[in-house]
């Protein structure tokens, strides 16, 4: 059994790593992950897509967790994300509720809620 603390510690990890398949170690089929209001990426093929799009234009990315709370197969971890793209910093803030097969170390879905105005803003002020 793995803990719900070291799911998303090792899935940060792998985020700031922009290793793609280290990153989808962390789903299978029967994951979701949806940036709220938006529907959700079902299943593996999915949730790469979502993720390879801003993994590949991204220099380097880092998540800052500001607060987390945890309980057995859930967790509420409040970020920033951060991400570089041709050498500027976009930052956004993030409340994602995170569910897991703990058995497994899956995570199996998520509800990303992001500020969508501030990012559409920083990305149209850039030109992305």
């Amino acid at each position: 059994m793995i803990n719900p603390v070291g799911i998303v510690e090792n899935f940060i990890k792998s985020i700031e790593s922009m290793d793609m398949s280290d990153i989808m170690s962390f789903f299978d089929d029967r994951s979701t992950w949806q940036n709220v209001p938006h529907d959700p990426a079902v299943g593996i093929s999915q949730i790469k897509e979502m993720f390879q799009t801003i993994v590949q234009r991204s220099s380097q990315i880092k998540w800052d967790i500001k607060s987390a709370s945890f309980g057995e197969e859930i967790a509420w971890v409040e970020r920033i994300d951060r991400f570089w793209i041709d050498g500027t910093e976009y930052a956004v803030r993030c409340n994602g509720v995170f569910e897991f097969d703990t058995e497994l170390g899956i995570i199996l879905s998520v509800r990303d809620y992001v500020d969508l105005g501030e990012w559409r803003s920083r990305l149209v002020n850039a030109n992305l």
